[in-house]
């Protein structure tokens, strides 16, 4: 997804970030690298994310939980099986 700042031919205003939490801080560095950015264009991203959420329609919304239901329709899964990853991912 190419960031909408990038497309945008305007002026853009400035921040600067004060006393951000080093765990924060580092999180960002490292998605930064894991998606090949700066710190500041990930920072960028993140806000871009939960600012600007892309909108979907209820219709298609419906079609992608019902290519989702028709996908997992294909597998047998057991009640044993289903526990045993949700508890193996609750360790």
């Amino acid at each position: 997804m190419t960031p909408l700042w990038f497309l945008w031919k305007i002026a853009m205003s400035a921040i600067t970030l004060k006393n951000v939490p080093d765990e924060i801080y580092e999180r960002l560095r490292e998605t930064a690298l894991a998606h090949r950015r700066s710190v500041n264009s990930e920072a960028i991203a993140c806000l871009e994310r939960v600012l600007l959420p892309s909108r979907i329609t209820a219709q298609e919304r419906l079609v992608r939980a019902r290519k989702l239901r028709a996908e997992l329709q294909r597998k047998n899964f057991k009640a044993t099986d289903i526990a045993r990853e949700i508890r193996r991912k609750r360790v």
